[in-house]
Parts: C-alpha cells; sequence; structure tokens
C-alpha cells in the first residue's frame, strides 16, 4: 500500500509542478508586459496580432466587468474552490495522464487569474488577435492554458467514451 501511496504522491508533484510552471510563465509575461506598456497601450506586431496591455475585471470576454466591484472577490473565491477540486482530483487520478495534464493547465491558468484579481483588482491580458473588422477579445497565458486544458479535457472524455465502446 506505501508503493501505490509513493507513486501517487509522485504523480501528484509532477502535475503540481507543471501548474506551477504555466503561473510562473503568465506571472513573468504579465509582468514584462506591465514594464513595457502603460494600460491601454501596446504595440502591433503583424496585421493580425498586436501586444497590448487591457485589464479586465470581470470573466472571460469581460463578462461582469462593470459590476460594481463584488466580481472580484466572487471570481477569486470561485478560482480559489476550483483549484482546491482539481487537486483533489489530481491526488485521485494522477496516473491518467490526458486528464491530469488538462487539469494541471486549468490549475495554473485559474491561479494566474486568481493572483491578478488579488493583487491588481483585475486581470492583465495582452495577445490581442485581429482580421479586417474582426476583433477576439484580449486574452493571456493563464487564459490560453485554461483553453488548452479544457480543450484536452474534452479529448480525454471522448477517447474515453471510444474506448468504452
Amino acid at each position: 500500500m506505501a508503493r501505490k501511496s509513493a507513486a501517487s504522491t509522485g504523480s501528484l508533484l509532477q502535475w503540481l509542478g507543471l501548474a506551477l510552471a504555466i503561473l510562473l510563465l503568465d506571472q513573468l509575461s504579465k509582468v514584462l508586459i506591465q514594464g513595457l506598456y502603460a494600460h491601454g497601450a501596446g504595440v502591433q506586431v503583424c496585421s493580425y496580432f498586436s501586444l497590448v496591455r487591457v485589464h479586465n475585471s470581470g470573466a472571460a470576454f469581460s463578462f461582469l466587468s462593470d459590476a460594481s466591484g463584488w466580481q472580484r472577490w466572487f471570481f477569486s473565491a470561485v478560482g480559489l474552490l476550483a483549484a482546491g477540486v482539481i487537486v483533489w482530483l489530481l491526488k485521485s487520478h494522477g496516473g491518467q495522464r490526458l486528464f491530469s495534464f488538462a487539469l494541471a493547465c486549468i490549475l495554473g491558468g485559474a491561479l494566474g487569474n486568481v493572483l491578478d484579481r488579488m493583487l491588481y483588482g483585475h486581470v492583465i491580458d495582452f495577445l490581442d488577435f485581429h482580421w479586417r473588422h474582426w476583433h477576439f477579445p484580449a486574452f493571456n497565458v493563464a487564459d490560453s492554458a485554461i483553453t488548452i486544458g479544457a480543450a484536452c479535457l474534452i479529448l480525454d472524455e471522448l477517447l474515453r467514451v471510444r474506448r468504452a465502446h
């Protein structure tokens, strides 16, 4: 029984390490953007991509960004609760590689955005894609990790269903 526990702890640490790497990359990128650009300023890198510093006090796609401030603590609490559930899932299912990879990506991204909300009262976004009259809302490394994690969760479930048939 001790062997299984040690293996479980080892895989948990692996996934927590990945989440920490994502969190650090996210925070480093945001510190660089804050040092390079004032709020609202940026640079066009090519015809469809710009680096621009924007602040999002809401959730995805600026949902509730113009609320009175309660959303900062609400989204922080939701992020921390999700992080707790994810750590529990990683501890329980650390051997399921794709599932755990997905959860680690989501965990690192969620904690990156929670940290922003707690430190600044908003999330710092800076990756800005646009084409002709179409404009995708700016996002960051944490958002990218969450999106990759969500896609991997869907893929993991599709593969699990396929194996069951």
